[in-house]
């Protein structure tokens, strides 16, 4: 029985947002009490549920956001880092260097591309990637004829894989639904990162060719490029600072990578010491905190709305019920392949469901269930975010609208165009990651 008030509660979970009938930070917070309610009520008629106590109810809630809390802490500082380091004017020598290497060359282009996405998905807001880099990178498509579905591809694959960093989302989602560190996701899923970037940039140049080949290469005036700019904002534009800011982010990069700190730790003070340098003005400093206040808190507000999710659906047992039933479902046979299965499982289901429905209602069931063959909740977590780039052709992921509006191409024809290719590239993640043993193929246990 107690499995079964899990599975409505999920499914009623699933349901209610992706018909966007309530928002997830409603969704997450609301339907678990109302279920957590019914679940108290029913225990007076099952025997099941007679453990569960209504007193008991608010410190589920609380222990679920107490466990989240240094993943939500990690994502506000990260993105207003990231924010703040587009503002100083970091990444802007990279567009321009970028714009002026591809010239009329489709081949540069596409692997300019490419590389353009790699550096401004680094924010993890994929609006915001897509605002810069096809205001970049569109004249040159138009002006040399290139198609603009390869455009669009080719960024949103670039942007599925750097969405991976533990501030860029699926991360932060798997970490807060399985209870462990986001940087014990990331850290060991770096190389197989790499490995997609590396298809990912063949993927550019077979299609470089094919255009170079279609359209030959054109001489063009690329004088625009010095006109180029990704910070928004002139009084916040730090030039002349641009050699610190580079050393502090490559520094925060290395400490992140080697532990040296919690992550939470390293962005605080990531954050402070760009804050103090760059902007000795303390109304500045508000107002650029104020300006992208709202992209931080749509995404904190969600991780800690998530520890009510899951601080009842662990405390209750509803869980463990569903693991059980799970394993009773699942051939013995095929239990200690659950990570390659769910990192399969991923594209599929990321696709045709939101990222929230899928790490808070379905995963952790899968890695409940797969604790039994020993495979750990990190592995899972790692196997789960494989599917990410296919997530993004998702009908329900609104900056893909956005990416087709900016690139004036039909949302269809951008599916039916990078499907194929976002496919390989999870399956190219995937082999890399149980190459590597970033999760097992096969648990032994």
């Amino acid at each position: 029985m107690l499995a079964f008030v899990g599975i409505a509660m999920i499914l009623c979970f699933m349901y209610l947002i992706m018909t966007k009938k309530l928002n997830a930070v409603v969704a997450l917070i609301f339907i678990p009490v109302v279920f957590a309610l019914m679940a108290y009520f029913l225990g007076f008629y099952f025997d099941s549920l007679s453990h569960i106590e209504m007193s008991e109810l608010g410190e589920m809630m609380l222990n679920g956001i107490k466990k989240l809390a240094p993943t939500g802490i990690m994502l506000l500082f990260a993105i207003l880092y990231f924010a703040i380091m587009i503002d100083t004017g970091l990444f802007d020598p990279s567009v321009k260097w970028i714009l002026k290497k591809v010239k009329g060359d489709p081949l540069r282009v596409t692997l300019g591309t490419v590389f353009l996405t790699l550096i401004v998905s680094l924010d993890g807001d994929g609006s915001t990637t897509y605002m810069i880099c096809v205001a970049a990178m569109l004249p040159l498509y138009r002006r040399l004829g290139m198609s603009p579905l390869i455009m669009a591809g080719l960024m949103m694959m670039a942007s599925g894989i750097m969405n991976l960093t533990p501030w860029g989302g699926p991360t932060a989602r798997a970490a807060s639904a399985l209870k462990v560190d986001p940087s014990a996701i990331f850290v060991p899923m770096i190389l197989p990162m790499l490995v997609s970037i590396i298809w990912l940039f063949f993927v550019a140049y077979m299609y470089g060719r094919f255009e170079r080949k279609r359209l030959g290469v054109i001489e063009l005036d690329i004088s625009h490029a010095d006109h180029i700019q990704i910070s928004q904002d002139p009084s916040a534009n730090r030039a002349n600072l641009r050699w610190f800011n580079g050393l502090l982010t490559f520094i925060l990069m290395v400490s992140l990578i080697l532990g040296i700190l919690p992550l939470p730790i390293l962005f605080m003070l990531a954050l402070c010491i760009a804050l103090i340098v760059n902007y000795r003005d303390l109304e500045l400093q508000k107002s650029l905190i104020a300006k992208h206040s709202g992209s931080a808190l749509a995404v904190v507000s969600i991780i800690f709305a998530a520890g009510i999710f899951t601080g009842i659906l662990s405390g209750t047992g509803m869980v463990t019920a569903m693991s059980e039933q799970l394993i009773n479902i699942i051939p013995k046979s095929m239990g200690p392949y659950l990570a390659p299965i769910t990192a399969i499982l991923s594209m599929p289901l990321t696709f045709f469901m939101s990222n929230d429905a899928f790490y808070y209602g379905v995963l952790p069931i899968l890695s409940e269930a797969a604790t039994q063959y020993g495979i750990t909740p990190v592995e899972m977590a790692r196997a789960s975010i494989v599917g990410q780039p296919v997530h993004l052709l998702s009908p329900l992921v609104p900056s893909t609208y956005l990416l087709c509006g900016l690139a004036a191409i039909e949302f269809a024809d951008h599916q039916k165009f990078t499907l194929k290719w976002a496919t390989l590239t999870c399956l190219v993640m995937l082999c890399s990651a149980l190459i590597l043993g970033v999760f097992p193929f096969y648990s032994t246990l």
